[in-house]
């Protein structure tokens, strides 16, 4: 959907995973077998990937000031919580939150792609494209940082054209 370059370091694992569902189409990747191995879950691992998915989906749309029931924020803190991570120290003295196992499970990896994400900065820049056939992930770059659309050709575009036909007919 979006014609943006994908989110930077580990958000682009959470940015594929959210965008796993194309929602206009109900496309889901994750029924596939290759779009299974590209997360490294087995057929069993699909139903906790797709409750996380969601909630990832929640914080994407609450980055962009979008509320959408069913998606909680909260459910992603508690799916979070189980992840098995351990903080590692660098030769340098750096320190960063690592899967306690490099193969760990999906959680863990997006636990750790968060973690890193907040700490830098970036994670309130991966939002999910407001409109409600969409709601894709994306990585918003501009300046200000107020996106709203995953592609301003489509989803954009529609918009925009939904609220010109508004006006026209209460005006007309």
């Amino acid at each position: 959907m979006n014609d943006r370059a994908p989110a930077p370091g580990g958000l682009a694992l959470v940015e594929a995973l959210v965008n796993t569902l194309d929602i206009e189409s109900g496309a889901d990747s994750l029924d596939t077998a290759d779009g299974r191995a590209a997360f490294g879950l087995a057929e069993r691992d699909v139903p906790a990937a797709r409750e996380l998915r969601e909630a990832l989906r929640g914080a994407c749309l609450a980055h962009a000031g979008h509320r959408s029931p069913g998606r909680s924020p909260a459910a992603l803190d508690r799916l979070l919580a189980g992840a098995p991570l351990y903080v590692s120290v660098a030769e340098d003295g750096a320190a960063a939150l690592r899967p306690a196992s490099p193969d760990g499970p999906l959680v863990s990896r997006i636990a750790e792609a968060i973690a890193a994400a907040a700490a830098d900065g970036t994670w309130e820049r991966l939002k999910a494209c407001e409109a409600e056939d969409c709601h894709w992930a994306y990585y918003d770059r501009s300046p200000a940082g107020r996106s709203r659309w995953c592609s301003m050709a489509v989803c954009g575009a529609r918009a925009k054209m939904r609220t010109y036909r508004a006006r026209r007919t209460a005006t007309g």
